[in-house]
């Protein structure tokens, strides 16, 4: 039975691969010959060639050697020279450079402390003059601040004046016009006057102050023919409103001026011709109308 299967597959099988052999020893022998030449290229790189040559020196003509230098013996070394020794000082000299040296010293300390004095002093008055220019500063700057406010005062108070003035002009017009419009003034419709009725002095009513005045001697005794314009107020009895005095035009002799001003301070004026003393008058007086 087993021939019988053996028999079966063989007839039944692949057929055979012919040349099998023959190709198994060529690869062979292509491997060895691979491992030759591979194993001769790496001898053939570690091989080093050595090349060795000889060299024959001569000359042509015959020359001698120089002699063989001679050796000279060094020459001695000369013998140290001693150094000269100090002589040694004496006590008593000792004692001469220690006190020279004792001052010395103080003297240089002198020196030092005098330098250092000197330096403080230095420093003091520098600091006292900056305090003295500090101080000069500081008082200006005090004397312009209150120069400053005490203007500033002074006009501030000369407004007031005039609005205090200006207020007690407007009441007291106010206080005529009712006391007029209430007592029949006859004034023009466009009158500004604060009187009842228009007056003025007469036409000889400066005669009249030139008697007055002939009459009371003013204090003057200067020359020339100086003329002082002045402008005043009077009341109802001819004495002069002293606040009301005013010079309009000076007569360049302040002597004058004075003498005319003090008579009048202390005048009566003559009534006009109608009774009355003008309220309001306007004079210019000289010495020739006296």
């Amino acid at each position: 039975m087993n021939a019988t299967v053996s028999s079966d597959r063989l007839e039944f099988g692949p057929p055979p691969t012919p040349g099998a052999l023959r190709s198994f020893a060529l690869a062979v022998l292509a491997h060895a010959f691979l491992v030759a030449a591979l194993t001769l290229g790496v001898q053939w790189r570690r091989e080093a060639v050595t090349v060795t040559a000889e060299a024959e020196l001569w000359s042509a003509l015959p020359q001698q050697a120089a002699p063989a230098p001679v050796e000279v013996a060094p020459e001695p070394a000369p013998p140290p020279v001693a150094a000269p020794t100090a002589p040694t000082p004496t006590p008593a000299e000792v004692d001469i450079a220690i006190e020279r040296e004792k001052q010395r010293l103080k003297n240089e300390k002198l020196e030092h402390d005098k330098q250092q004095k000197a330096e403080r002093e230095k420093e003091r008055l520098k600091a006292e003059k900056l305090a003295q220019e500090k101080k000069r500063l500081h008082d200006k700057q005090a004397a312009l601040d209150k120069q400053k406010l005490e203007k500033e005062k002074q006009r501030k108070q000369a407004l007031q004046a005039q609005q205090d003035a200006k207020n007690s002009e407007i009441r007291r017009n106010e206080v005529i016009n009712n006391a007029l419009s209430k007592a029949g003034a006859t004034g023009a419709q466009g009158s500004t006057g604060t009187a009842l009725q228009s007056s003025g002095p007469s036409a000889s009513y400066k005669g009249r102050i030139a008697a007055y005045f002939k009459a009371h001697r003013i204090g003057y005794l200067g020359a020339g023919n100086p003329k002082v314009v002045v402008r005043f107020s009077t009341s109802p009895d001819g004495t002069v409103i002293g606040k009301s005095l005013k010079i309009v035009n000076s007569s360049g002799v302040k002597a004058w001026d004075d003498a005319v001003v003090a008579a009048l301070e202390m005048a009566v004026l003559p009534r006009d011709t109608d009774g009355r003393v003008p309220p309001d008058l306007e004079l210019g007086l000289s010495p020739n109308d006296f």
